[in-house]
């Protein structure tokens, strides 16, 4: 009798975190793309702003259109989530992997950006998009994952 109560709590126990961490990826999952979407707006408003304010978005004399910024972060950002899924899974501390790996990242972005052929204001302009992203996208994911 008691074999079969500590099997009992042991699948009880077992479903209930099954059911913990399926909560907890579905939460990961819907605030990521909640956070893509937002970063996805922000750049292109942050885009918009600059290029109203007088600051060229041509890079080698090809304007970036502000859809690309939105359509750019939201595919970026998603890769970020898909890291966030992986680092879940296999990491031992995926918080923290996740914002190290990320700001890591984030700061080889901006290398492009500073190489670019483009003025020293669209060069800005360009790596305060990808700053703005980071700001939205980073703290959204790292704060679903667990500390340890």
């Amino acid at each position: 009798m008691s074999a079969t109560t500590t099997t009992s709590a042991a699948i009880t126990t077992a479903t209930a975190h099954a059911a913990t961490t399926n909560a907890s990826v579905k939460s990961l999952i819907a605030g990521g793309l909640i956070a893509a979407g937002v970063a996805a707006a922000a750049t292109a408003a942050v885009a918009a702003a600059g290029e109203a304010a007088g600051i060229s978005l041509a890079v080698n004399g090809t304007p970036i259109p502000l859809s690309g910024f939105a359509v750019l972060t939201a595919i970026f950002s998603g890769m970020g989530l898909v890291l966030a899924l992986v680092l879940a899974r296999m990491a031992r501390r995926p918080r923290a992997a996740f914002v190290r790996t990320t700001f890591v990242l984030t700061a080889l972005s901006l290398v492009p950006d500073v190489l670019a052929d483009a003025s020293a204001a669209t060069k800005m302009l360009l790596m305060l998009t990808h700053l703005v992203a980071a700001a939205i996208v980073i703290p959204a994911i790292a704060r679903r994952l667990t500390l340890s």
